[in-house]
């Protein structure tokens, strides 16, 4: 069993099952029985059961909410955007499987034609940060396409997604179609690399850990979808709405404290609104509300665990803090909003990613200089740009190397739009319309006249 903290006060909340080696196996042995069956229902009951399965979780919502909100930290209002989330995701694949279609392409003496042919048991592991949403990024356009998923949820964060497994069977799926394996990412995790039967691995985490997981599917050429770490830029030019940018970018960084790839931890801010700009980040700052995250007020909850609070405050030990905010003190795990200022790119708080309610801002010159700094990164997940000049916004999002921009906003994902990551920040994509195809073989047919 494994022992779960309450990040926000650092007591203990209860315990959870951790998988063996064998309860591993056997979970993805039981999910291989099943595929079958389930790749056999007909795309519309496989659909209905989608939608099905999408409604209890929609009468389950609350219940949700409350339980990562105690296990993960989350605040109240992030905790009900995620449990829709599942719900959402549902519901939108549960399109997929009426409008999986293959091609007729042309060819001399005879018929060609595609199929999308479900690959088997896929296995499918979730970060600790986004327990919900994530694991439904995966689950459900691969059951929508036909397969059958085993999940690992995070050690630390098992609780939410305990129950949907709960709630998949409540609504009518098969018994081994989704079968959650709680466990250690050393058992559990590698077990699900390691094992033949499964046929891709869905990843999403550090991209020190998804390194080996690519590396172990090589050894047997598995299809493997990353999304890893991220040290994104926030890129605001002088002539944007220097007060819209500088009241959003808080809430791009310090959302979930900073435990988001996507996180926007470096912003760039042209030399001539540079003062300007810091002289409103610091009162959106300090006016962030860090509270109990079960209080409905709460705009920044606690990190994750001890350890995790501790990386983040070696990183705040090493350089001068020009202004932060509050948080609530006493037990739990929390460190306050805060903004470093640099003008060193190889400062290790403007390279590394700090996974935390930490932001380092930088001037640059021009557009050139922007992009420049923006891409000297080994990742490429996020950003955004703020500008008046539409061109501009074109111009500069087609220069940064990342899956994900946004022009004079902060939006990175959306169920029905892909998401992903250049260079170290993953490989392959996750959501958007072809997300089920992610999960499929596709196979070529020539029939002779």
């Amino acid at each position: 069993m494994t022992t779960l903290i309450s990040p926000a006060t650092g007591q203990r909340i209860g315990e959870a099952p951790s998988a063996s080696l064998a309860e591993s196996d056997a979970a993805i042995e039981r999910a291989a029985e099943a595929f079958p069956a389930w790749r056999d229902v007909t795309p519309g009951e496989r659909a209905r059961l989608l939608r099905r399965f999408a409604a209890v979780v929609d009468e389950h919502i609350e219940e949700l909410a409350d339980l990562e909100v105690r296990n993960a930290g989350h605040t109240r209002g992030n905790a009900r955007w995620e449990a829709g989330n599942v719900r959402d995701c549902l519901n939108y694949y549960s399109a997929a499987p009426e409008r999986l279609f293959g091609r007729q392409i042309p060819v001399a003496g005879g018929v060609d034609v595609t199929f999308h042919e479900p690959l088997g048991v896929v296995g499918i592991i979730v970060p600790w940060n986004f327990p919900m949403p994530i694991a439904a990024w995966g689950f459900a356009p691969a059951l929508a396409a036909g397969n059958t998923v085993v999940l690992k949820p995070a050690e630390l964060t098992p609780l939410t997604a305990i129950r949907i497994g709960e709630l998949a069977l409540e609504a009518g799926l098969p018994e081994g179609v989704l079968t959650v394996v709680p466990g250690k990412g050393s058992v559990v995790g590698e077990r699900f690399v390691t094992h033949p039967l499964v046929r891709k691995i869905a990843f999403t985490g550090s991209t020190e850990v998804g390194k080996r997981i690519m590396a172990g599917c090589a050894e047997q050429v598995k299809k493997v979808t990353l999304e890893l770490g991220g040290k994104s830029a926030n890129i605001v030019f002088a002539d944007a709405d220097i007060a819209a940018a500088a009241a959003s970018a808080p809430y791009a960084v310090f959302d979930n404290a900073g435990q988001d790839c996507c996180a926007r931890s470096r912003i760039l801010v042209e030399r001539s609104a540079y003062d300007e700009f810091l002289g409103r980040l610091e009162p959106a700052v300090t006016a962030l509300r860090v509270l109990d995250p079960g209080d409905e007020a709460s705009e920044m909850g606690p990190l994750i665990s001890a350890g995790h609070r501790d990386s983040v405050r070696r990183y705040l030990g090493d350089v001068d803090v020009a202004f932060a905010g509050t948080d609530p003190g006493g037990p739990g795990f929390w460190v306050p909003p805060s903004v470093v200022l640099t003008d060193d790119t190889a400062a290790p708080i403007w390279r590394e990613e700090v996974f935390g309610p930490v932001v380092a801002v930088m001037p640059f010159d021009d557009e050139a200089h922007a992009v420049e700094l923006a891409n000297d990164s080994d990742f490429g997940l996020s950003g955004s740009i703020y500008t008046s000049d539409l061109g501009r916004g074109l111009r500069v999002a087609r220069g940064v190397e990342a899956g994900n921009l946004s022009v004079n906003s902060h939006s990175s994902v959306r169920y029905w739009t892909p998401f992903g990551g250049y260079k170290q920040s993953g490989l392959g994509r996750e959501l958007g319309p072809d997300a089920p195809h992610a999960f499929t073989e596709e196979k070529n047919v020539f029939i002779a006249h």
